[in-house]
């Protein structure tokens, strides 16, 4: 290989090919360091390194270039340069997948209908009858999974009716009158807690970030205070995943400005009370507080957040921080091997954006929120759809419902 025109790291990068150490792992590449000899670092699938100077100088690092020369195996031989391109493969159960995928739609419509069945009717004594609360919610969530718009779900409606899932089609300005309902969102984070629970015997490890999705709305503010053009305004999801299926546990919905950090507690907590067992949570440096290290350890589990640059181990009463501390910094490599199950929350958002849509239809702030929990909810049903054929879950909605509420008197 031609070295004349490389630079300091893309020389140093083939080096470390060379070595023939870089080792596949989950999410990407553990790269050998070139002057710790048991160090690795972690090289993601968009080579982004997680060393010192790829951090600082926002720069391809020479890992990140060891990994591309390691990919096309580029050598120089005797004969000249040989290429030998490594084959990235990842496992995939494509008959399971493919069954998942042809049976989609009407397995969702029908694990949809048995979700809902959980909503309580809100009693009537006078008056005229009005639209079933449980179908309605049926037909929110129905419509936010088809992405359609509210006149053309119309006739998903109808045929959902045809089928006997409801028992009649709402006008499609009911469904929208709906989302702008108070009293709809801890029905939907119910919904979400019930939509996850099937999978509780799968899912140890959890994953935390945050996300934003944009809406059609527009902030005055910033076009009025600097003269920029009209910017979107957005809606963060704070949301806690597992890490093998990437189910939705437990979500919390603030402001385009809402902080990381005072959300992992309580996303921790109600994912364990919603009858989950938690033997690690991981989360990127955002997370790190001596709190939140202590959130992860109330529930029985252990948090791998990494440590900011300027964080020391000065415990502050804090026993724990002190131990994980001394364990990041002596421990790294496999400290990262937990840490970068963390990549599975993005995984989970580009789910979600990528089949149901980064953009929020709906224009109050209220109809917002419960429009990103009715993806969430669709996201989960989607989830158990694919794994009752991958590995063959039993979805019955009737226990993890009587599990829910035991769980939820006892706390």
């Amino acid at each position: 290989m031609d070295t004349t025109h490389m630079d300091g790291r893309q020389r140093r990068g083939l080096e470390i090919a060379q070595m023939r150490g870089i080792e596949r792992s989950k999410g990407g590449w553990l790269v050998p360091s070139q002057t710790v000899k048991a160090k690795k670092y972690f090289v993601d699938e968009d080579f982004v390194c997680d060393c010192p100077d790829s951090a600082f100088h926002k720069a391809t690092c020479k890992h990140a270039y060891a990994l591309r020369y390691y990919l096309s195996a580029e050598w120089d031989t005797a004969k000249g340069t040989k290429v030998e391109k490594v084959r990235i493969s990842y496992k995939q159960a494509w008959h399971a997948y493919t069954q998942a995928q042809n049976e989609e739609v009407n397995m969702f419509d029908k694990l949809l209908a048995d979700l809902v069945g959980s909503v309580e009717e809100p009693p009537q004594e006078v008056g005229r009858p009005r639209l079933s609360l449980r179908e309605s919610v049926f037909c929110a969530i129905q419509k936010v999974y088809s992405q359609l718009s509210s006149r053309r779900a119309y006739s998903l409606f109808r045929n959902a009716s045809e089928r006997g899932q409801i028992r009649k089609a709402p006008n499609y300005n009911a469904i929208n009158k709906l989302l702008n309902e108070e009293e709809l969102t801890p029905i939907l984070h119910r919904l979400v807690a019930i939509s996850a629970l099937p999978l509780r015997s799968v899912e140890t490890d959890f994953a935390v970030d945050s996300s934003g999705f944009r809406t059609t709305n527009f902030s005055e503010y910033a076009e009025d205070k600097y003269g920029l053009n009209r910017q979107k305004k957005w809606v963060k999801a704070h949301i806690c995943t597992g890490v093998k299926t990437n189910v939705i546990t437990a979500v919390e919905v603030t402001g385009e400005n809402g902080a990381d950090s005072p959300q992992f507690a309580p996303l921790v907590k109600t994912t364990a009370d919603r009858g989950f067992t938690i033997q690690e949570v991981s989360a990127d440096k955002a997370y790190s507080s001596r709190q939140n290290l202590l959130a992860v350890q109330d529930v029985g589990g252990r948090a791998f957040i990494p440590f900011k640059t300027n964080a020391t181990g000065n415990s502050r009463g804090s026993y724990l921080w002190m131990k994980m501390y001394h364990y990041f910094s002596l421990n790294q490599h496999e400290f990262m091997e937990h840490y970068h199950k963390r990549s599975n929350v993005e995984t989970t958002f580009y789910m979600i954006k990528m089949k149901f849509g980064d953009k929020l239809k709906s224009k109050n702030p209220k109809a917002q929120e419960n429009e990103l929990l009715c993806k969430i909810i669709a996201h989960n049903i989607v989830v158990l759809i694919h794994e009752i054929y991958e590995l063959g879950v039993e979805v019955k909605f009737e226990g993890v419902i009587t599990l829910l509420h035991n769980k939820l008197q006892k706390t």
